[in-house]
């Protein structure tokens, strides 16, 4: 990335909400501030449910031109009318969602801290890929997302990239030149005003 280029936002839900509280939020975080793209990230395996989020959060979000992609469930993100799908499973379904959405569905990969695994998405026809945590976490074996992998992606591939994952303001500054877009999720739905904590971490881009 250029020294003008400022990465945009990609919001990510939590995985558990109350549904009228959450639209309430984040209507007021997408007046507030510009985001590309907003991920359910619902860990809900209830169809119903999921089906009733996404209703409520694609309203929301394209009434203010915002593309919604659905965690995980391929079948469903087409069935509930959103703009595409977001993987968890590296490289490994990707074919399968681009031949299942068609061309102009969004199909997004979680590729971990894994160079190759995200260069086999692309090659498999991943919109984006997204590397994390890029913050230092405790959750699983605590592996990282460092400073290395954004820079050689941002060098040598043209596939836009996502950091996500433990970002506060500090790391968020040390990836700006590095990453197309940051994912955050957590680091403002757990405040009292999110899209105040959100225009706290845009700030910290420069």
């Amino acid at each position: 990335m250029s020294d003008q280029e400022t990465p945009q936002i990609y919001l990510i839900t939590p995985p558990d909400f109350e549904l009228s509280q959450f639209t309430t939020q984040l209507g007021a975080v997408l007046d507030a501030h510009e985001v590309a793209c907003l991920r359910l990230a619902l860990a809900s395996h209830d169809e119903d449910r999921i089906a009733r989020a996404a209703d409520a959060c694609r309203e929301i979000a394209h009434a203010r031109d915002v593309a919604v992609v659905l965690q995980s469930h391929i079948s469903l993100s087409e069935r509930l009318g959103l703009d595409g799908v977001h993987l968890m499973d590296g490289a490994r379904s990707v074919r399968k969602a681009r031949k299942a959405l068609g061309p102009d569905a969004i199909v997004g990969a979680y590729c971990a801290q894994t160079r190759h695994e995200g260069m086999s998405a692309g090659e498999a026809g991943a919109d984006y890929v997204a590397f994390g945590p890029a913050g230092a976490s405790g959750l699983g074996d605590g592996a990282q997302a460092g400073d290395a992998l954004f820079q050689w992606w941002s060098e040598m591939i043209e596939i836009p990239v996502v950091a996500e994952g433990a970002l506060d303001a500090a790391r968020i500054g040390e990836l700006a030149q590095l990453t197309d877009f940051f994912g955050i999720g957590d680091e403002i739905w757990a405040e009292d005003d999110p899209a105040a904590a959100l225009g706290t971490l845009i700030r910290a881009m420069g």
